[in-house]
């Protein structure tokens, strides 16, 4: 088995330790988060929740397009 350890000190293993993407980033953080504040511009704000329902609405629509993995947007 896989064990290393963590910066507090305590054992780590693929158990309680797994790869931390952007998306999985953003999943995690509307469940836990969901109603806390993500994103402030100005007046305008979002919570955890609400930017994953945006970020999921926007990858909606670029595979809509015909946009996919690899492909380049300006």
């Amino acid at each position: 088995m896989y064990v290393t350890q963590n910066m507090e000190g305590g054992a780590q293993c693929l158990a309680n330790s797994a790869p931390l993407t952007p998306v999985i980033f953003l999943e995690r953080a509307a469940r836990v988060y969901g109603d806390k504040v993500s994103i402030v511009y100005g007046e305008v704000s979002f919570s955890w929740r609400e930017t994953h329902e945006r970020c999921l609405k926007l990858a909606s629509a670029l595979v809509q397009m015909g946009i996919s993995r690899g492909d380049t947007v300006i």
